[in-house]
C-alpha cells in the first residue's frame, strides 16, 4: 500500500524552487528601484532590459514549478533574506554602487541554486528533469547578467570616486557582455518566450511527457520504496492535471470540439482516477499493481494521443494564439490553486 504521496528529496527540492521563486521577485523589485534612483541613462537602459529579461524569467520559473508539481514556502531564511536586502535597497545607506554589488550577488545565488535544483533532479528523478528543462532559459540569462552587472560596477563606481564620466572601454565590456549573452541564448532552445511558455499546448505536452517518462520510472524502479515515491509523484500529476483540463480547458473547447468528443475527454479521465485510486490501496511489489499499472499506461497513452492528434489541432484551427495563451495562464493556475489544495490535505 503506498502511504506517502510526497518524499523528502521531492518536498526539499520544492522548498529549493520556492526560494528561487521568492529571490527573482525580490530581484524584479530591485530593479525598479535602481530605475527609480538612477539618473543615468545607459545604466537605465540596462536595467531595464534586465527587468523585461526577469520578469519573463519568473514566468518560466512559476511554470517550472508548477509542471514539477509540488507546491512549497521558501525556507525561513530565504523570507528572512528577501525581508533584509529588500529593506536595504529602499534605504539611502547604501551608494548606487553597494546595492548593484549585493544585487550581482544575487543573480549569482539563483544560478547557483539552478545548477543545484538541475543535478538534484538528475539524482532523484528523469520526470523531475523533465518538468524543470525550461529553467535551463532561467539560468542561462541570469549567468549572462551577471556579466553584464561586472561592467556596471566598474561604471558606476568610476562614476561614485571621481564624478567623472568613466572610460568608455569599462562600457565597451559591458557591451560584450550584451553580445555574449546573445549568443549564448542564440544556441539554447527551450521553452523561453513568453508566448511558447504559455500556449496551452506545450503545457499540456509537457504534463504528457512527464506522466510518461513517471510510468518507465515506475516500472523500472528498483525498490519498492523507489516505487512509491515515483507513484506518488504521478498519482499528484495526474489528478491535478485532469481537474485543471476539466475547469480551464474541456468547458471551452466543447463548442468545436464537440459534445460527445469532449465528454469521451471527461470520461477518459475519471476511468484514469479510477485506476489511480485502486492502485494506492496495492503494493507497488503485488501482481495487481503492475496489471494496474499496464492499464493506465494504455489509458494514458490513448488519451495523450488523442489530445495531440485531435484536440490540438482543433485548438489550432479555432482559437487565436492569444486565446491559447489565456487559456495556458487559466490552466497553470488551476494546476497551481489544485496543488496547493492537494499539499494542505497530506
Amino acid at each position: 500500500m503506498v502511504t506517502t504521496l510526497t518524499d523528502a528529496k521531492r518536498t526539499a527540492i520544492a522548498e529549493k524552487l520556492a526560494g528561487m521563486r521568492a529571490i527573482q521577485n525580490l530581484i524584479i523589485n530591485n530593479e525598479h528601484q535602481f530605475l527609480q534612483d538612477c539618473r543615468d541613462e545607459k545604466v537605465r537602459s540596462r536595467v531595464q532590459d534586465m527587468l523585461e529579461d526577469d520578469e519573463k524569467n519568473l514566468k518560466i520559473l512559476e511554470t517550472s514549478i508548477i509542471q514539477y508539481g509540488i507546491q512549497s514556502e521558501p525556507k525561513q531564511t530565504v523570507k528572512q533574506l528577501v525581508e533584509h536586502v529588500g529593506q536595504m535597497m529602499q534605504g539611502s545607506d547604501l551608494s548606487l554602487y553597494e546595492k548593484l554589488s549585493q544585487h550581482e550577488l544575487l543573480k549569482h545565488g539563483q544560478v547557483m541554486s539552478g545548477l543545484l535544483v538541475h543535478k538534484a533532479g538528475q539524482v532523484v528523478g528523469a520526470d523531475i528533469e523533465a518538468a524543470i528543462a525550461p529553467l535551463n532559459t532561467v539560468n542561462f540569462e541570469t549567468r549572462a547578467h551577471q556579466e553584464q552587472l561586472k561592467g556596471l560596477l566598474e561604471y558606476v563606481g568610476t562614476q561614485e570616486l571621481t564624478g567623472q564620466e568613466p572610460d568608455q572601454s569599462i562600457w565597451g565590456r559591458v557591451q560584450d557582455a550584451m553580445a555574449a549573452m546573445t549568443g549564448v541564448l542564440g544556441s539554447a532552445k527551450t521553452q523561453a518566450s513568453d508566448n511558447e511558455n504559455a500556449d496551452i499546448m506545450s503545457l499540456i505536452f509537457m504534463d504528457h511527457q512527464k506522466a510518461k517518462t513517471l510510468i518507465r520510472e515506475i516500472k523500472n524502479a528498483s525498490s519498492s520504496q523507489k516505487s512509491e515515491e515515483y507513484f506518488g509523484q504521478l498519482y499528484q500529476d495526474l489528478i491535478v492535471h485532469s481537474k485543471a483540463e476539466e475547469q480551464a480547458v474541456y468547458p471551452k473547447i466543447r463548442s468545436f470540439y464537440g459534445e460527445g468528443d469532449t465528454q469521451e475527454l471527461y470520461d477518459d479521465q475519471a476511468e484514469m482516477e479510477s485506476v489511480l485510486n485502486q492502485m494506492k490501496s496495492l503494493s507497488p511489489q503485488s501482481d495487481e499493481f503492475s496489471a494496474c499499472l499496464q492499464q493506465l499506461r494504455d489509458m494514458v497513452g490513448h488519451h495523450t494521443s488523442e489530445e495531440e492528434n485531435h484536440v490540438f489541432p482543433a485548438m489550432r484551427k479555432n482559437m487565436s494564439p492569444e486565446q491559447r495563451e489565456q487559456m495556458g495562464a487559466q490552466f497553470k493556475e488551476a494546476k497551481k490553486q489544485l496543488q496547493t489544495e492537494m499539499a494542505s490535505q497530506m
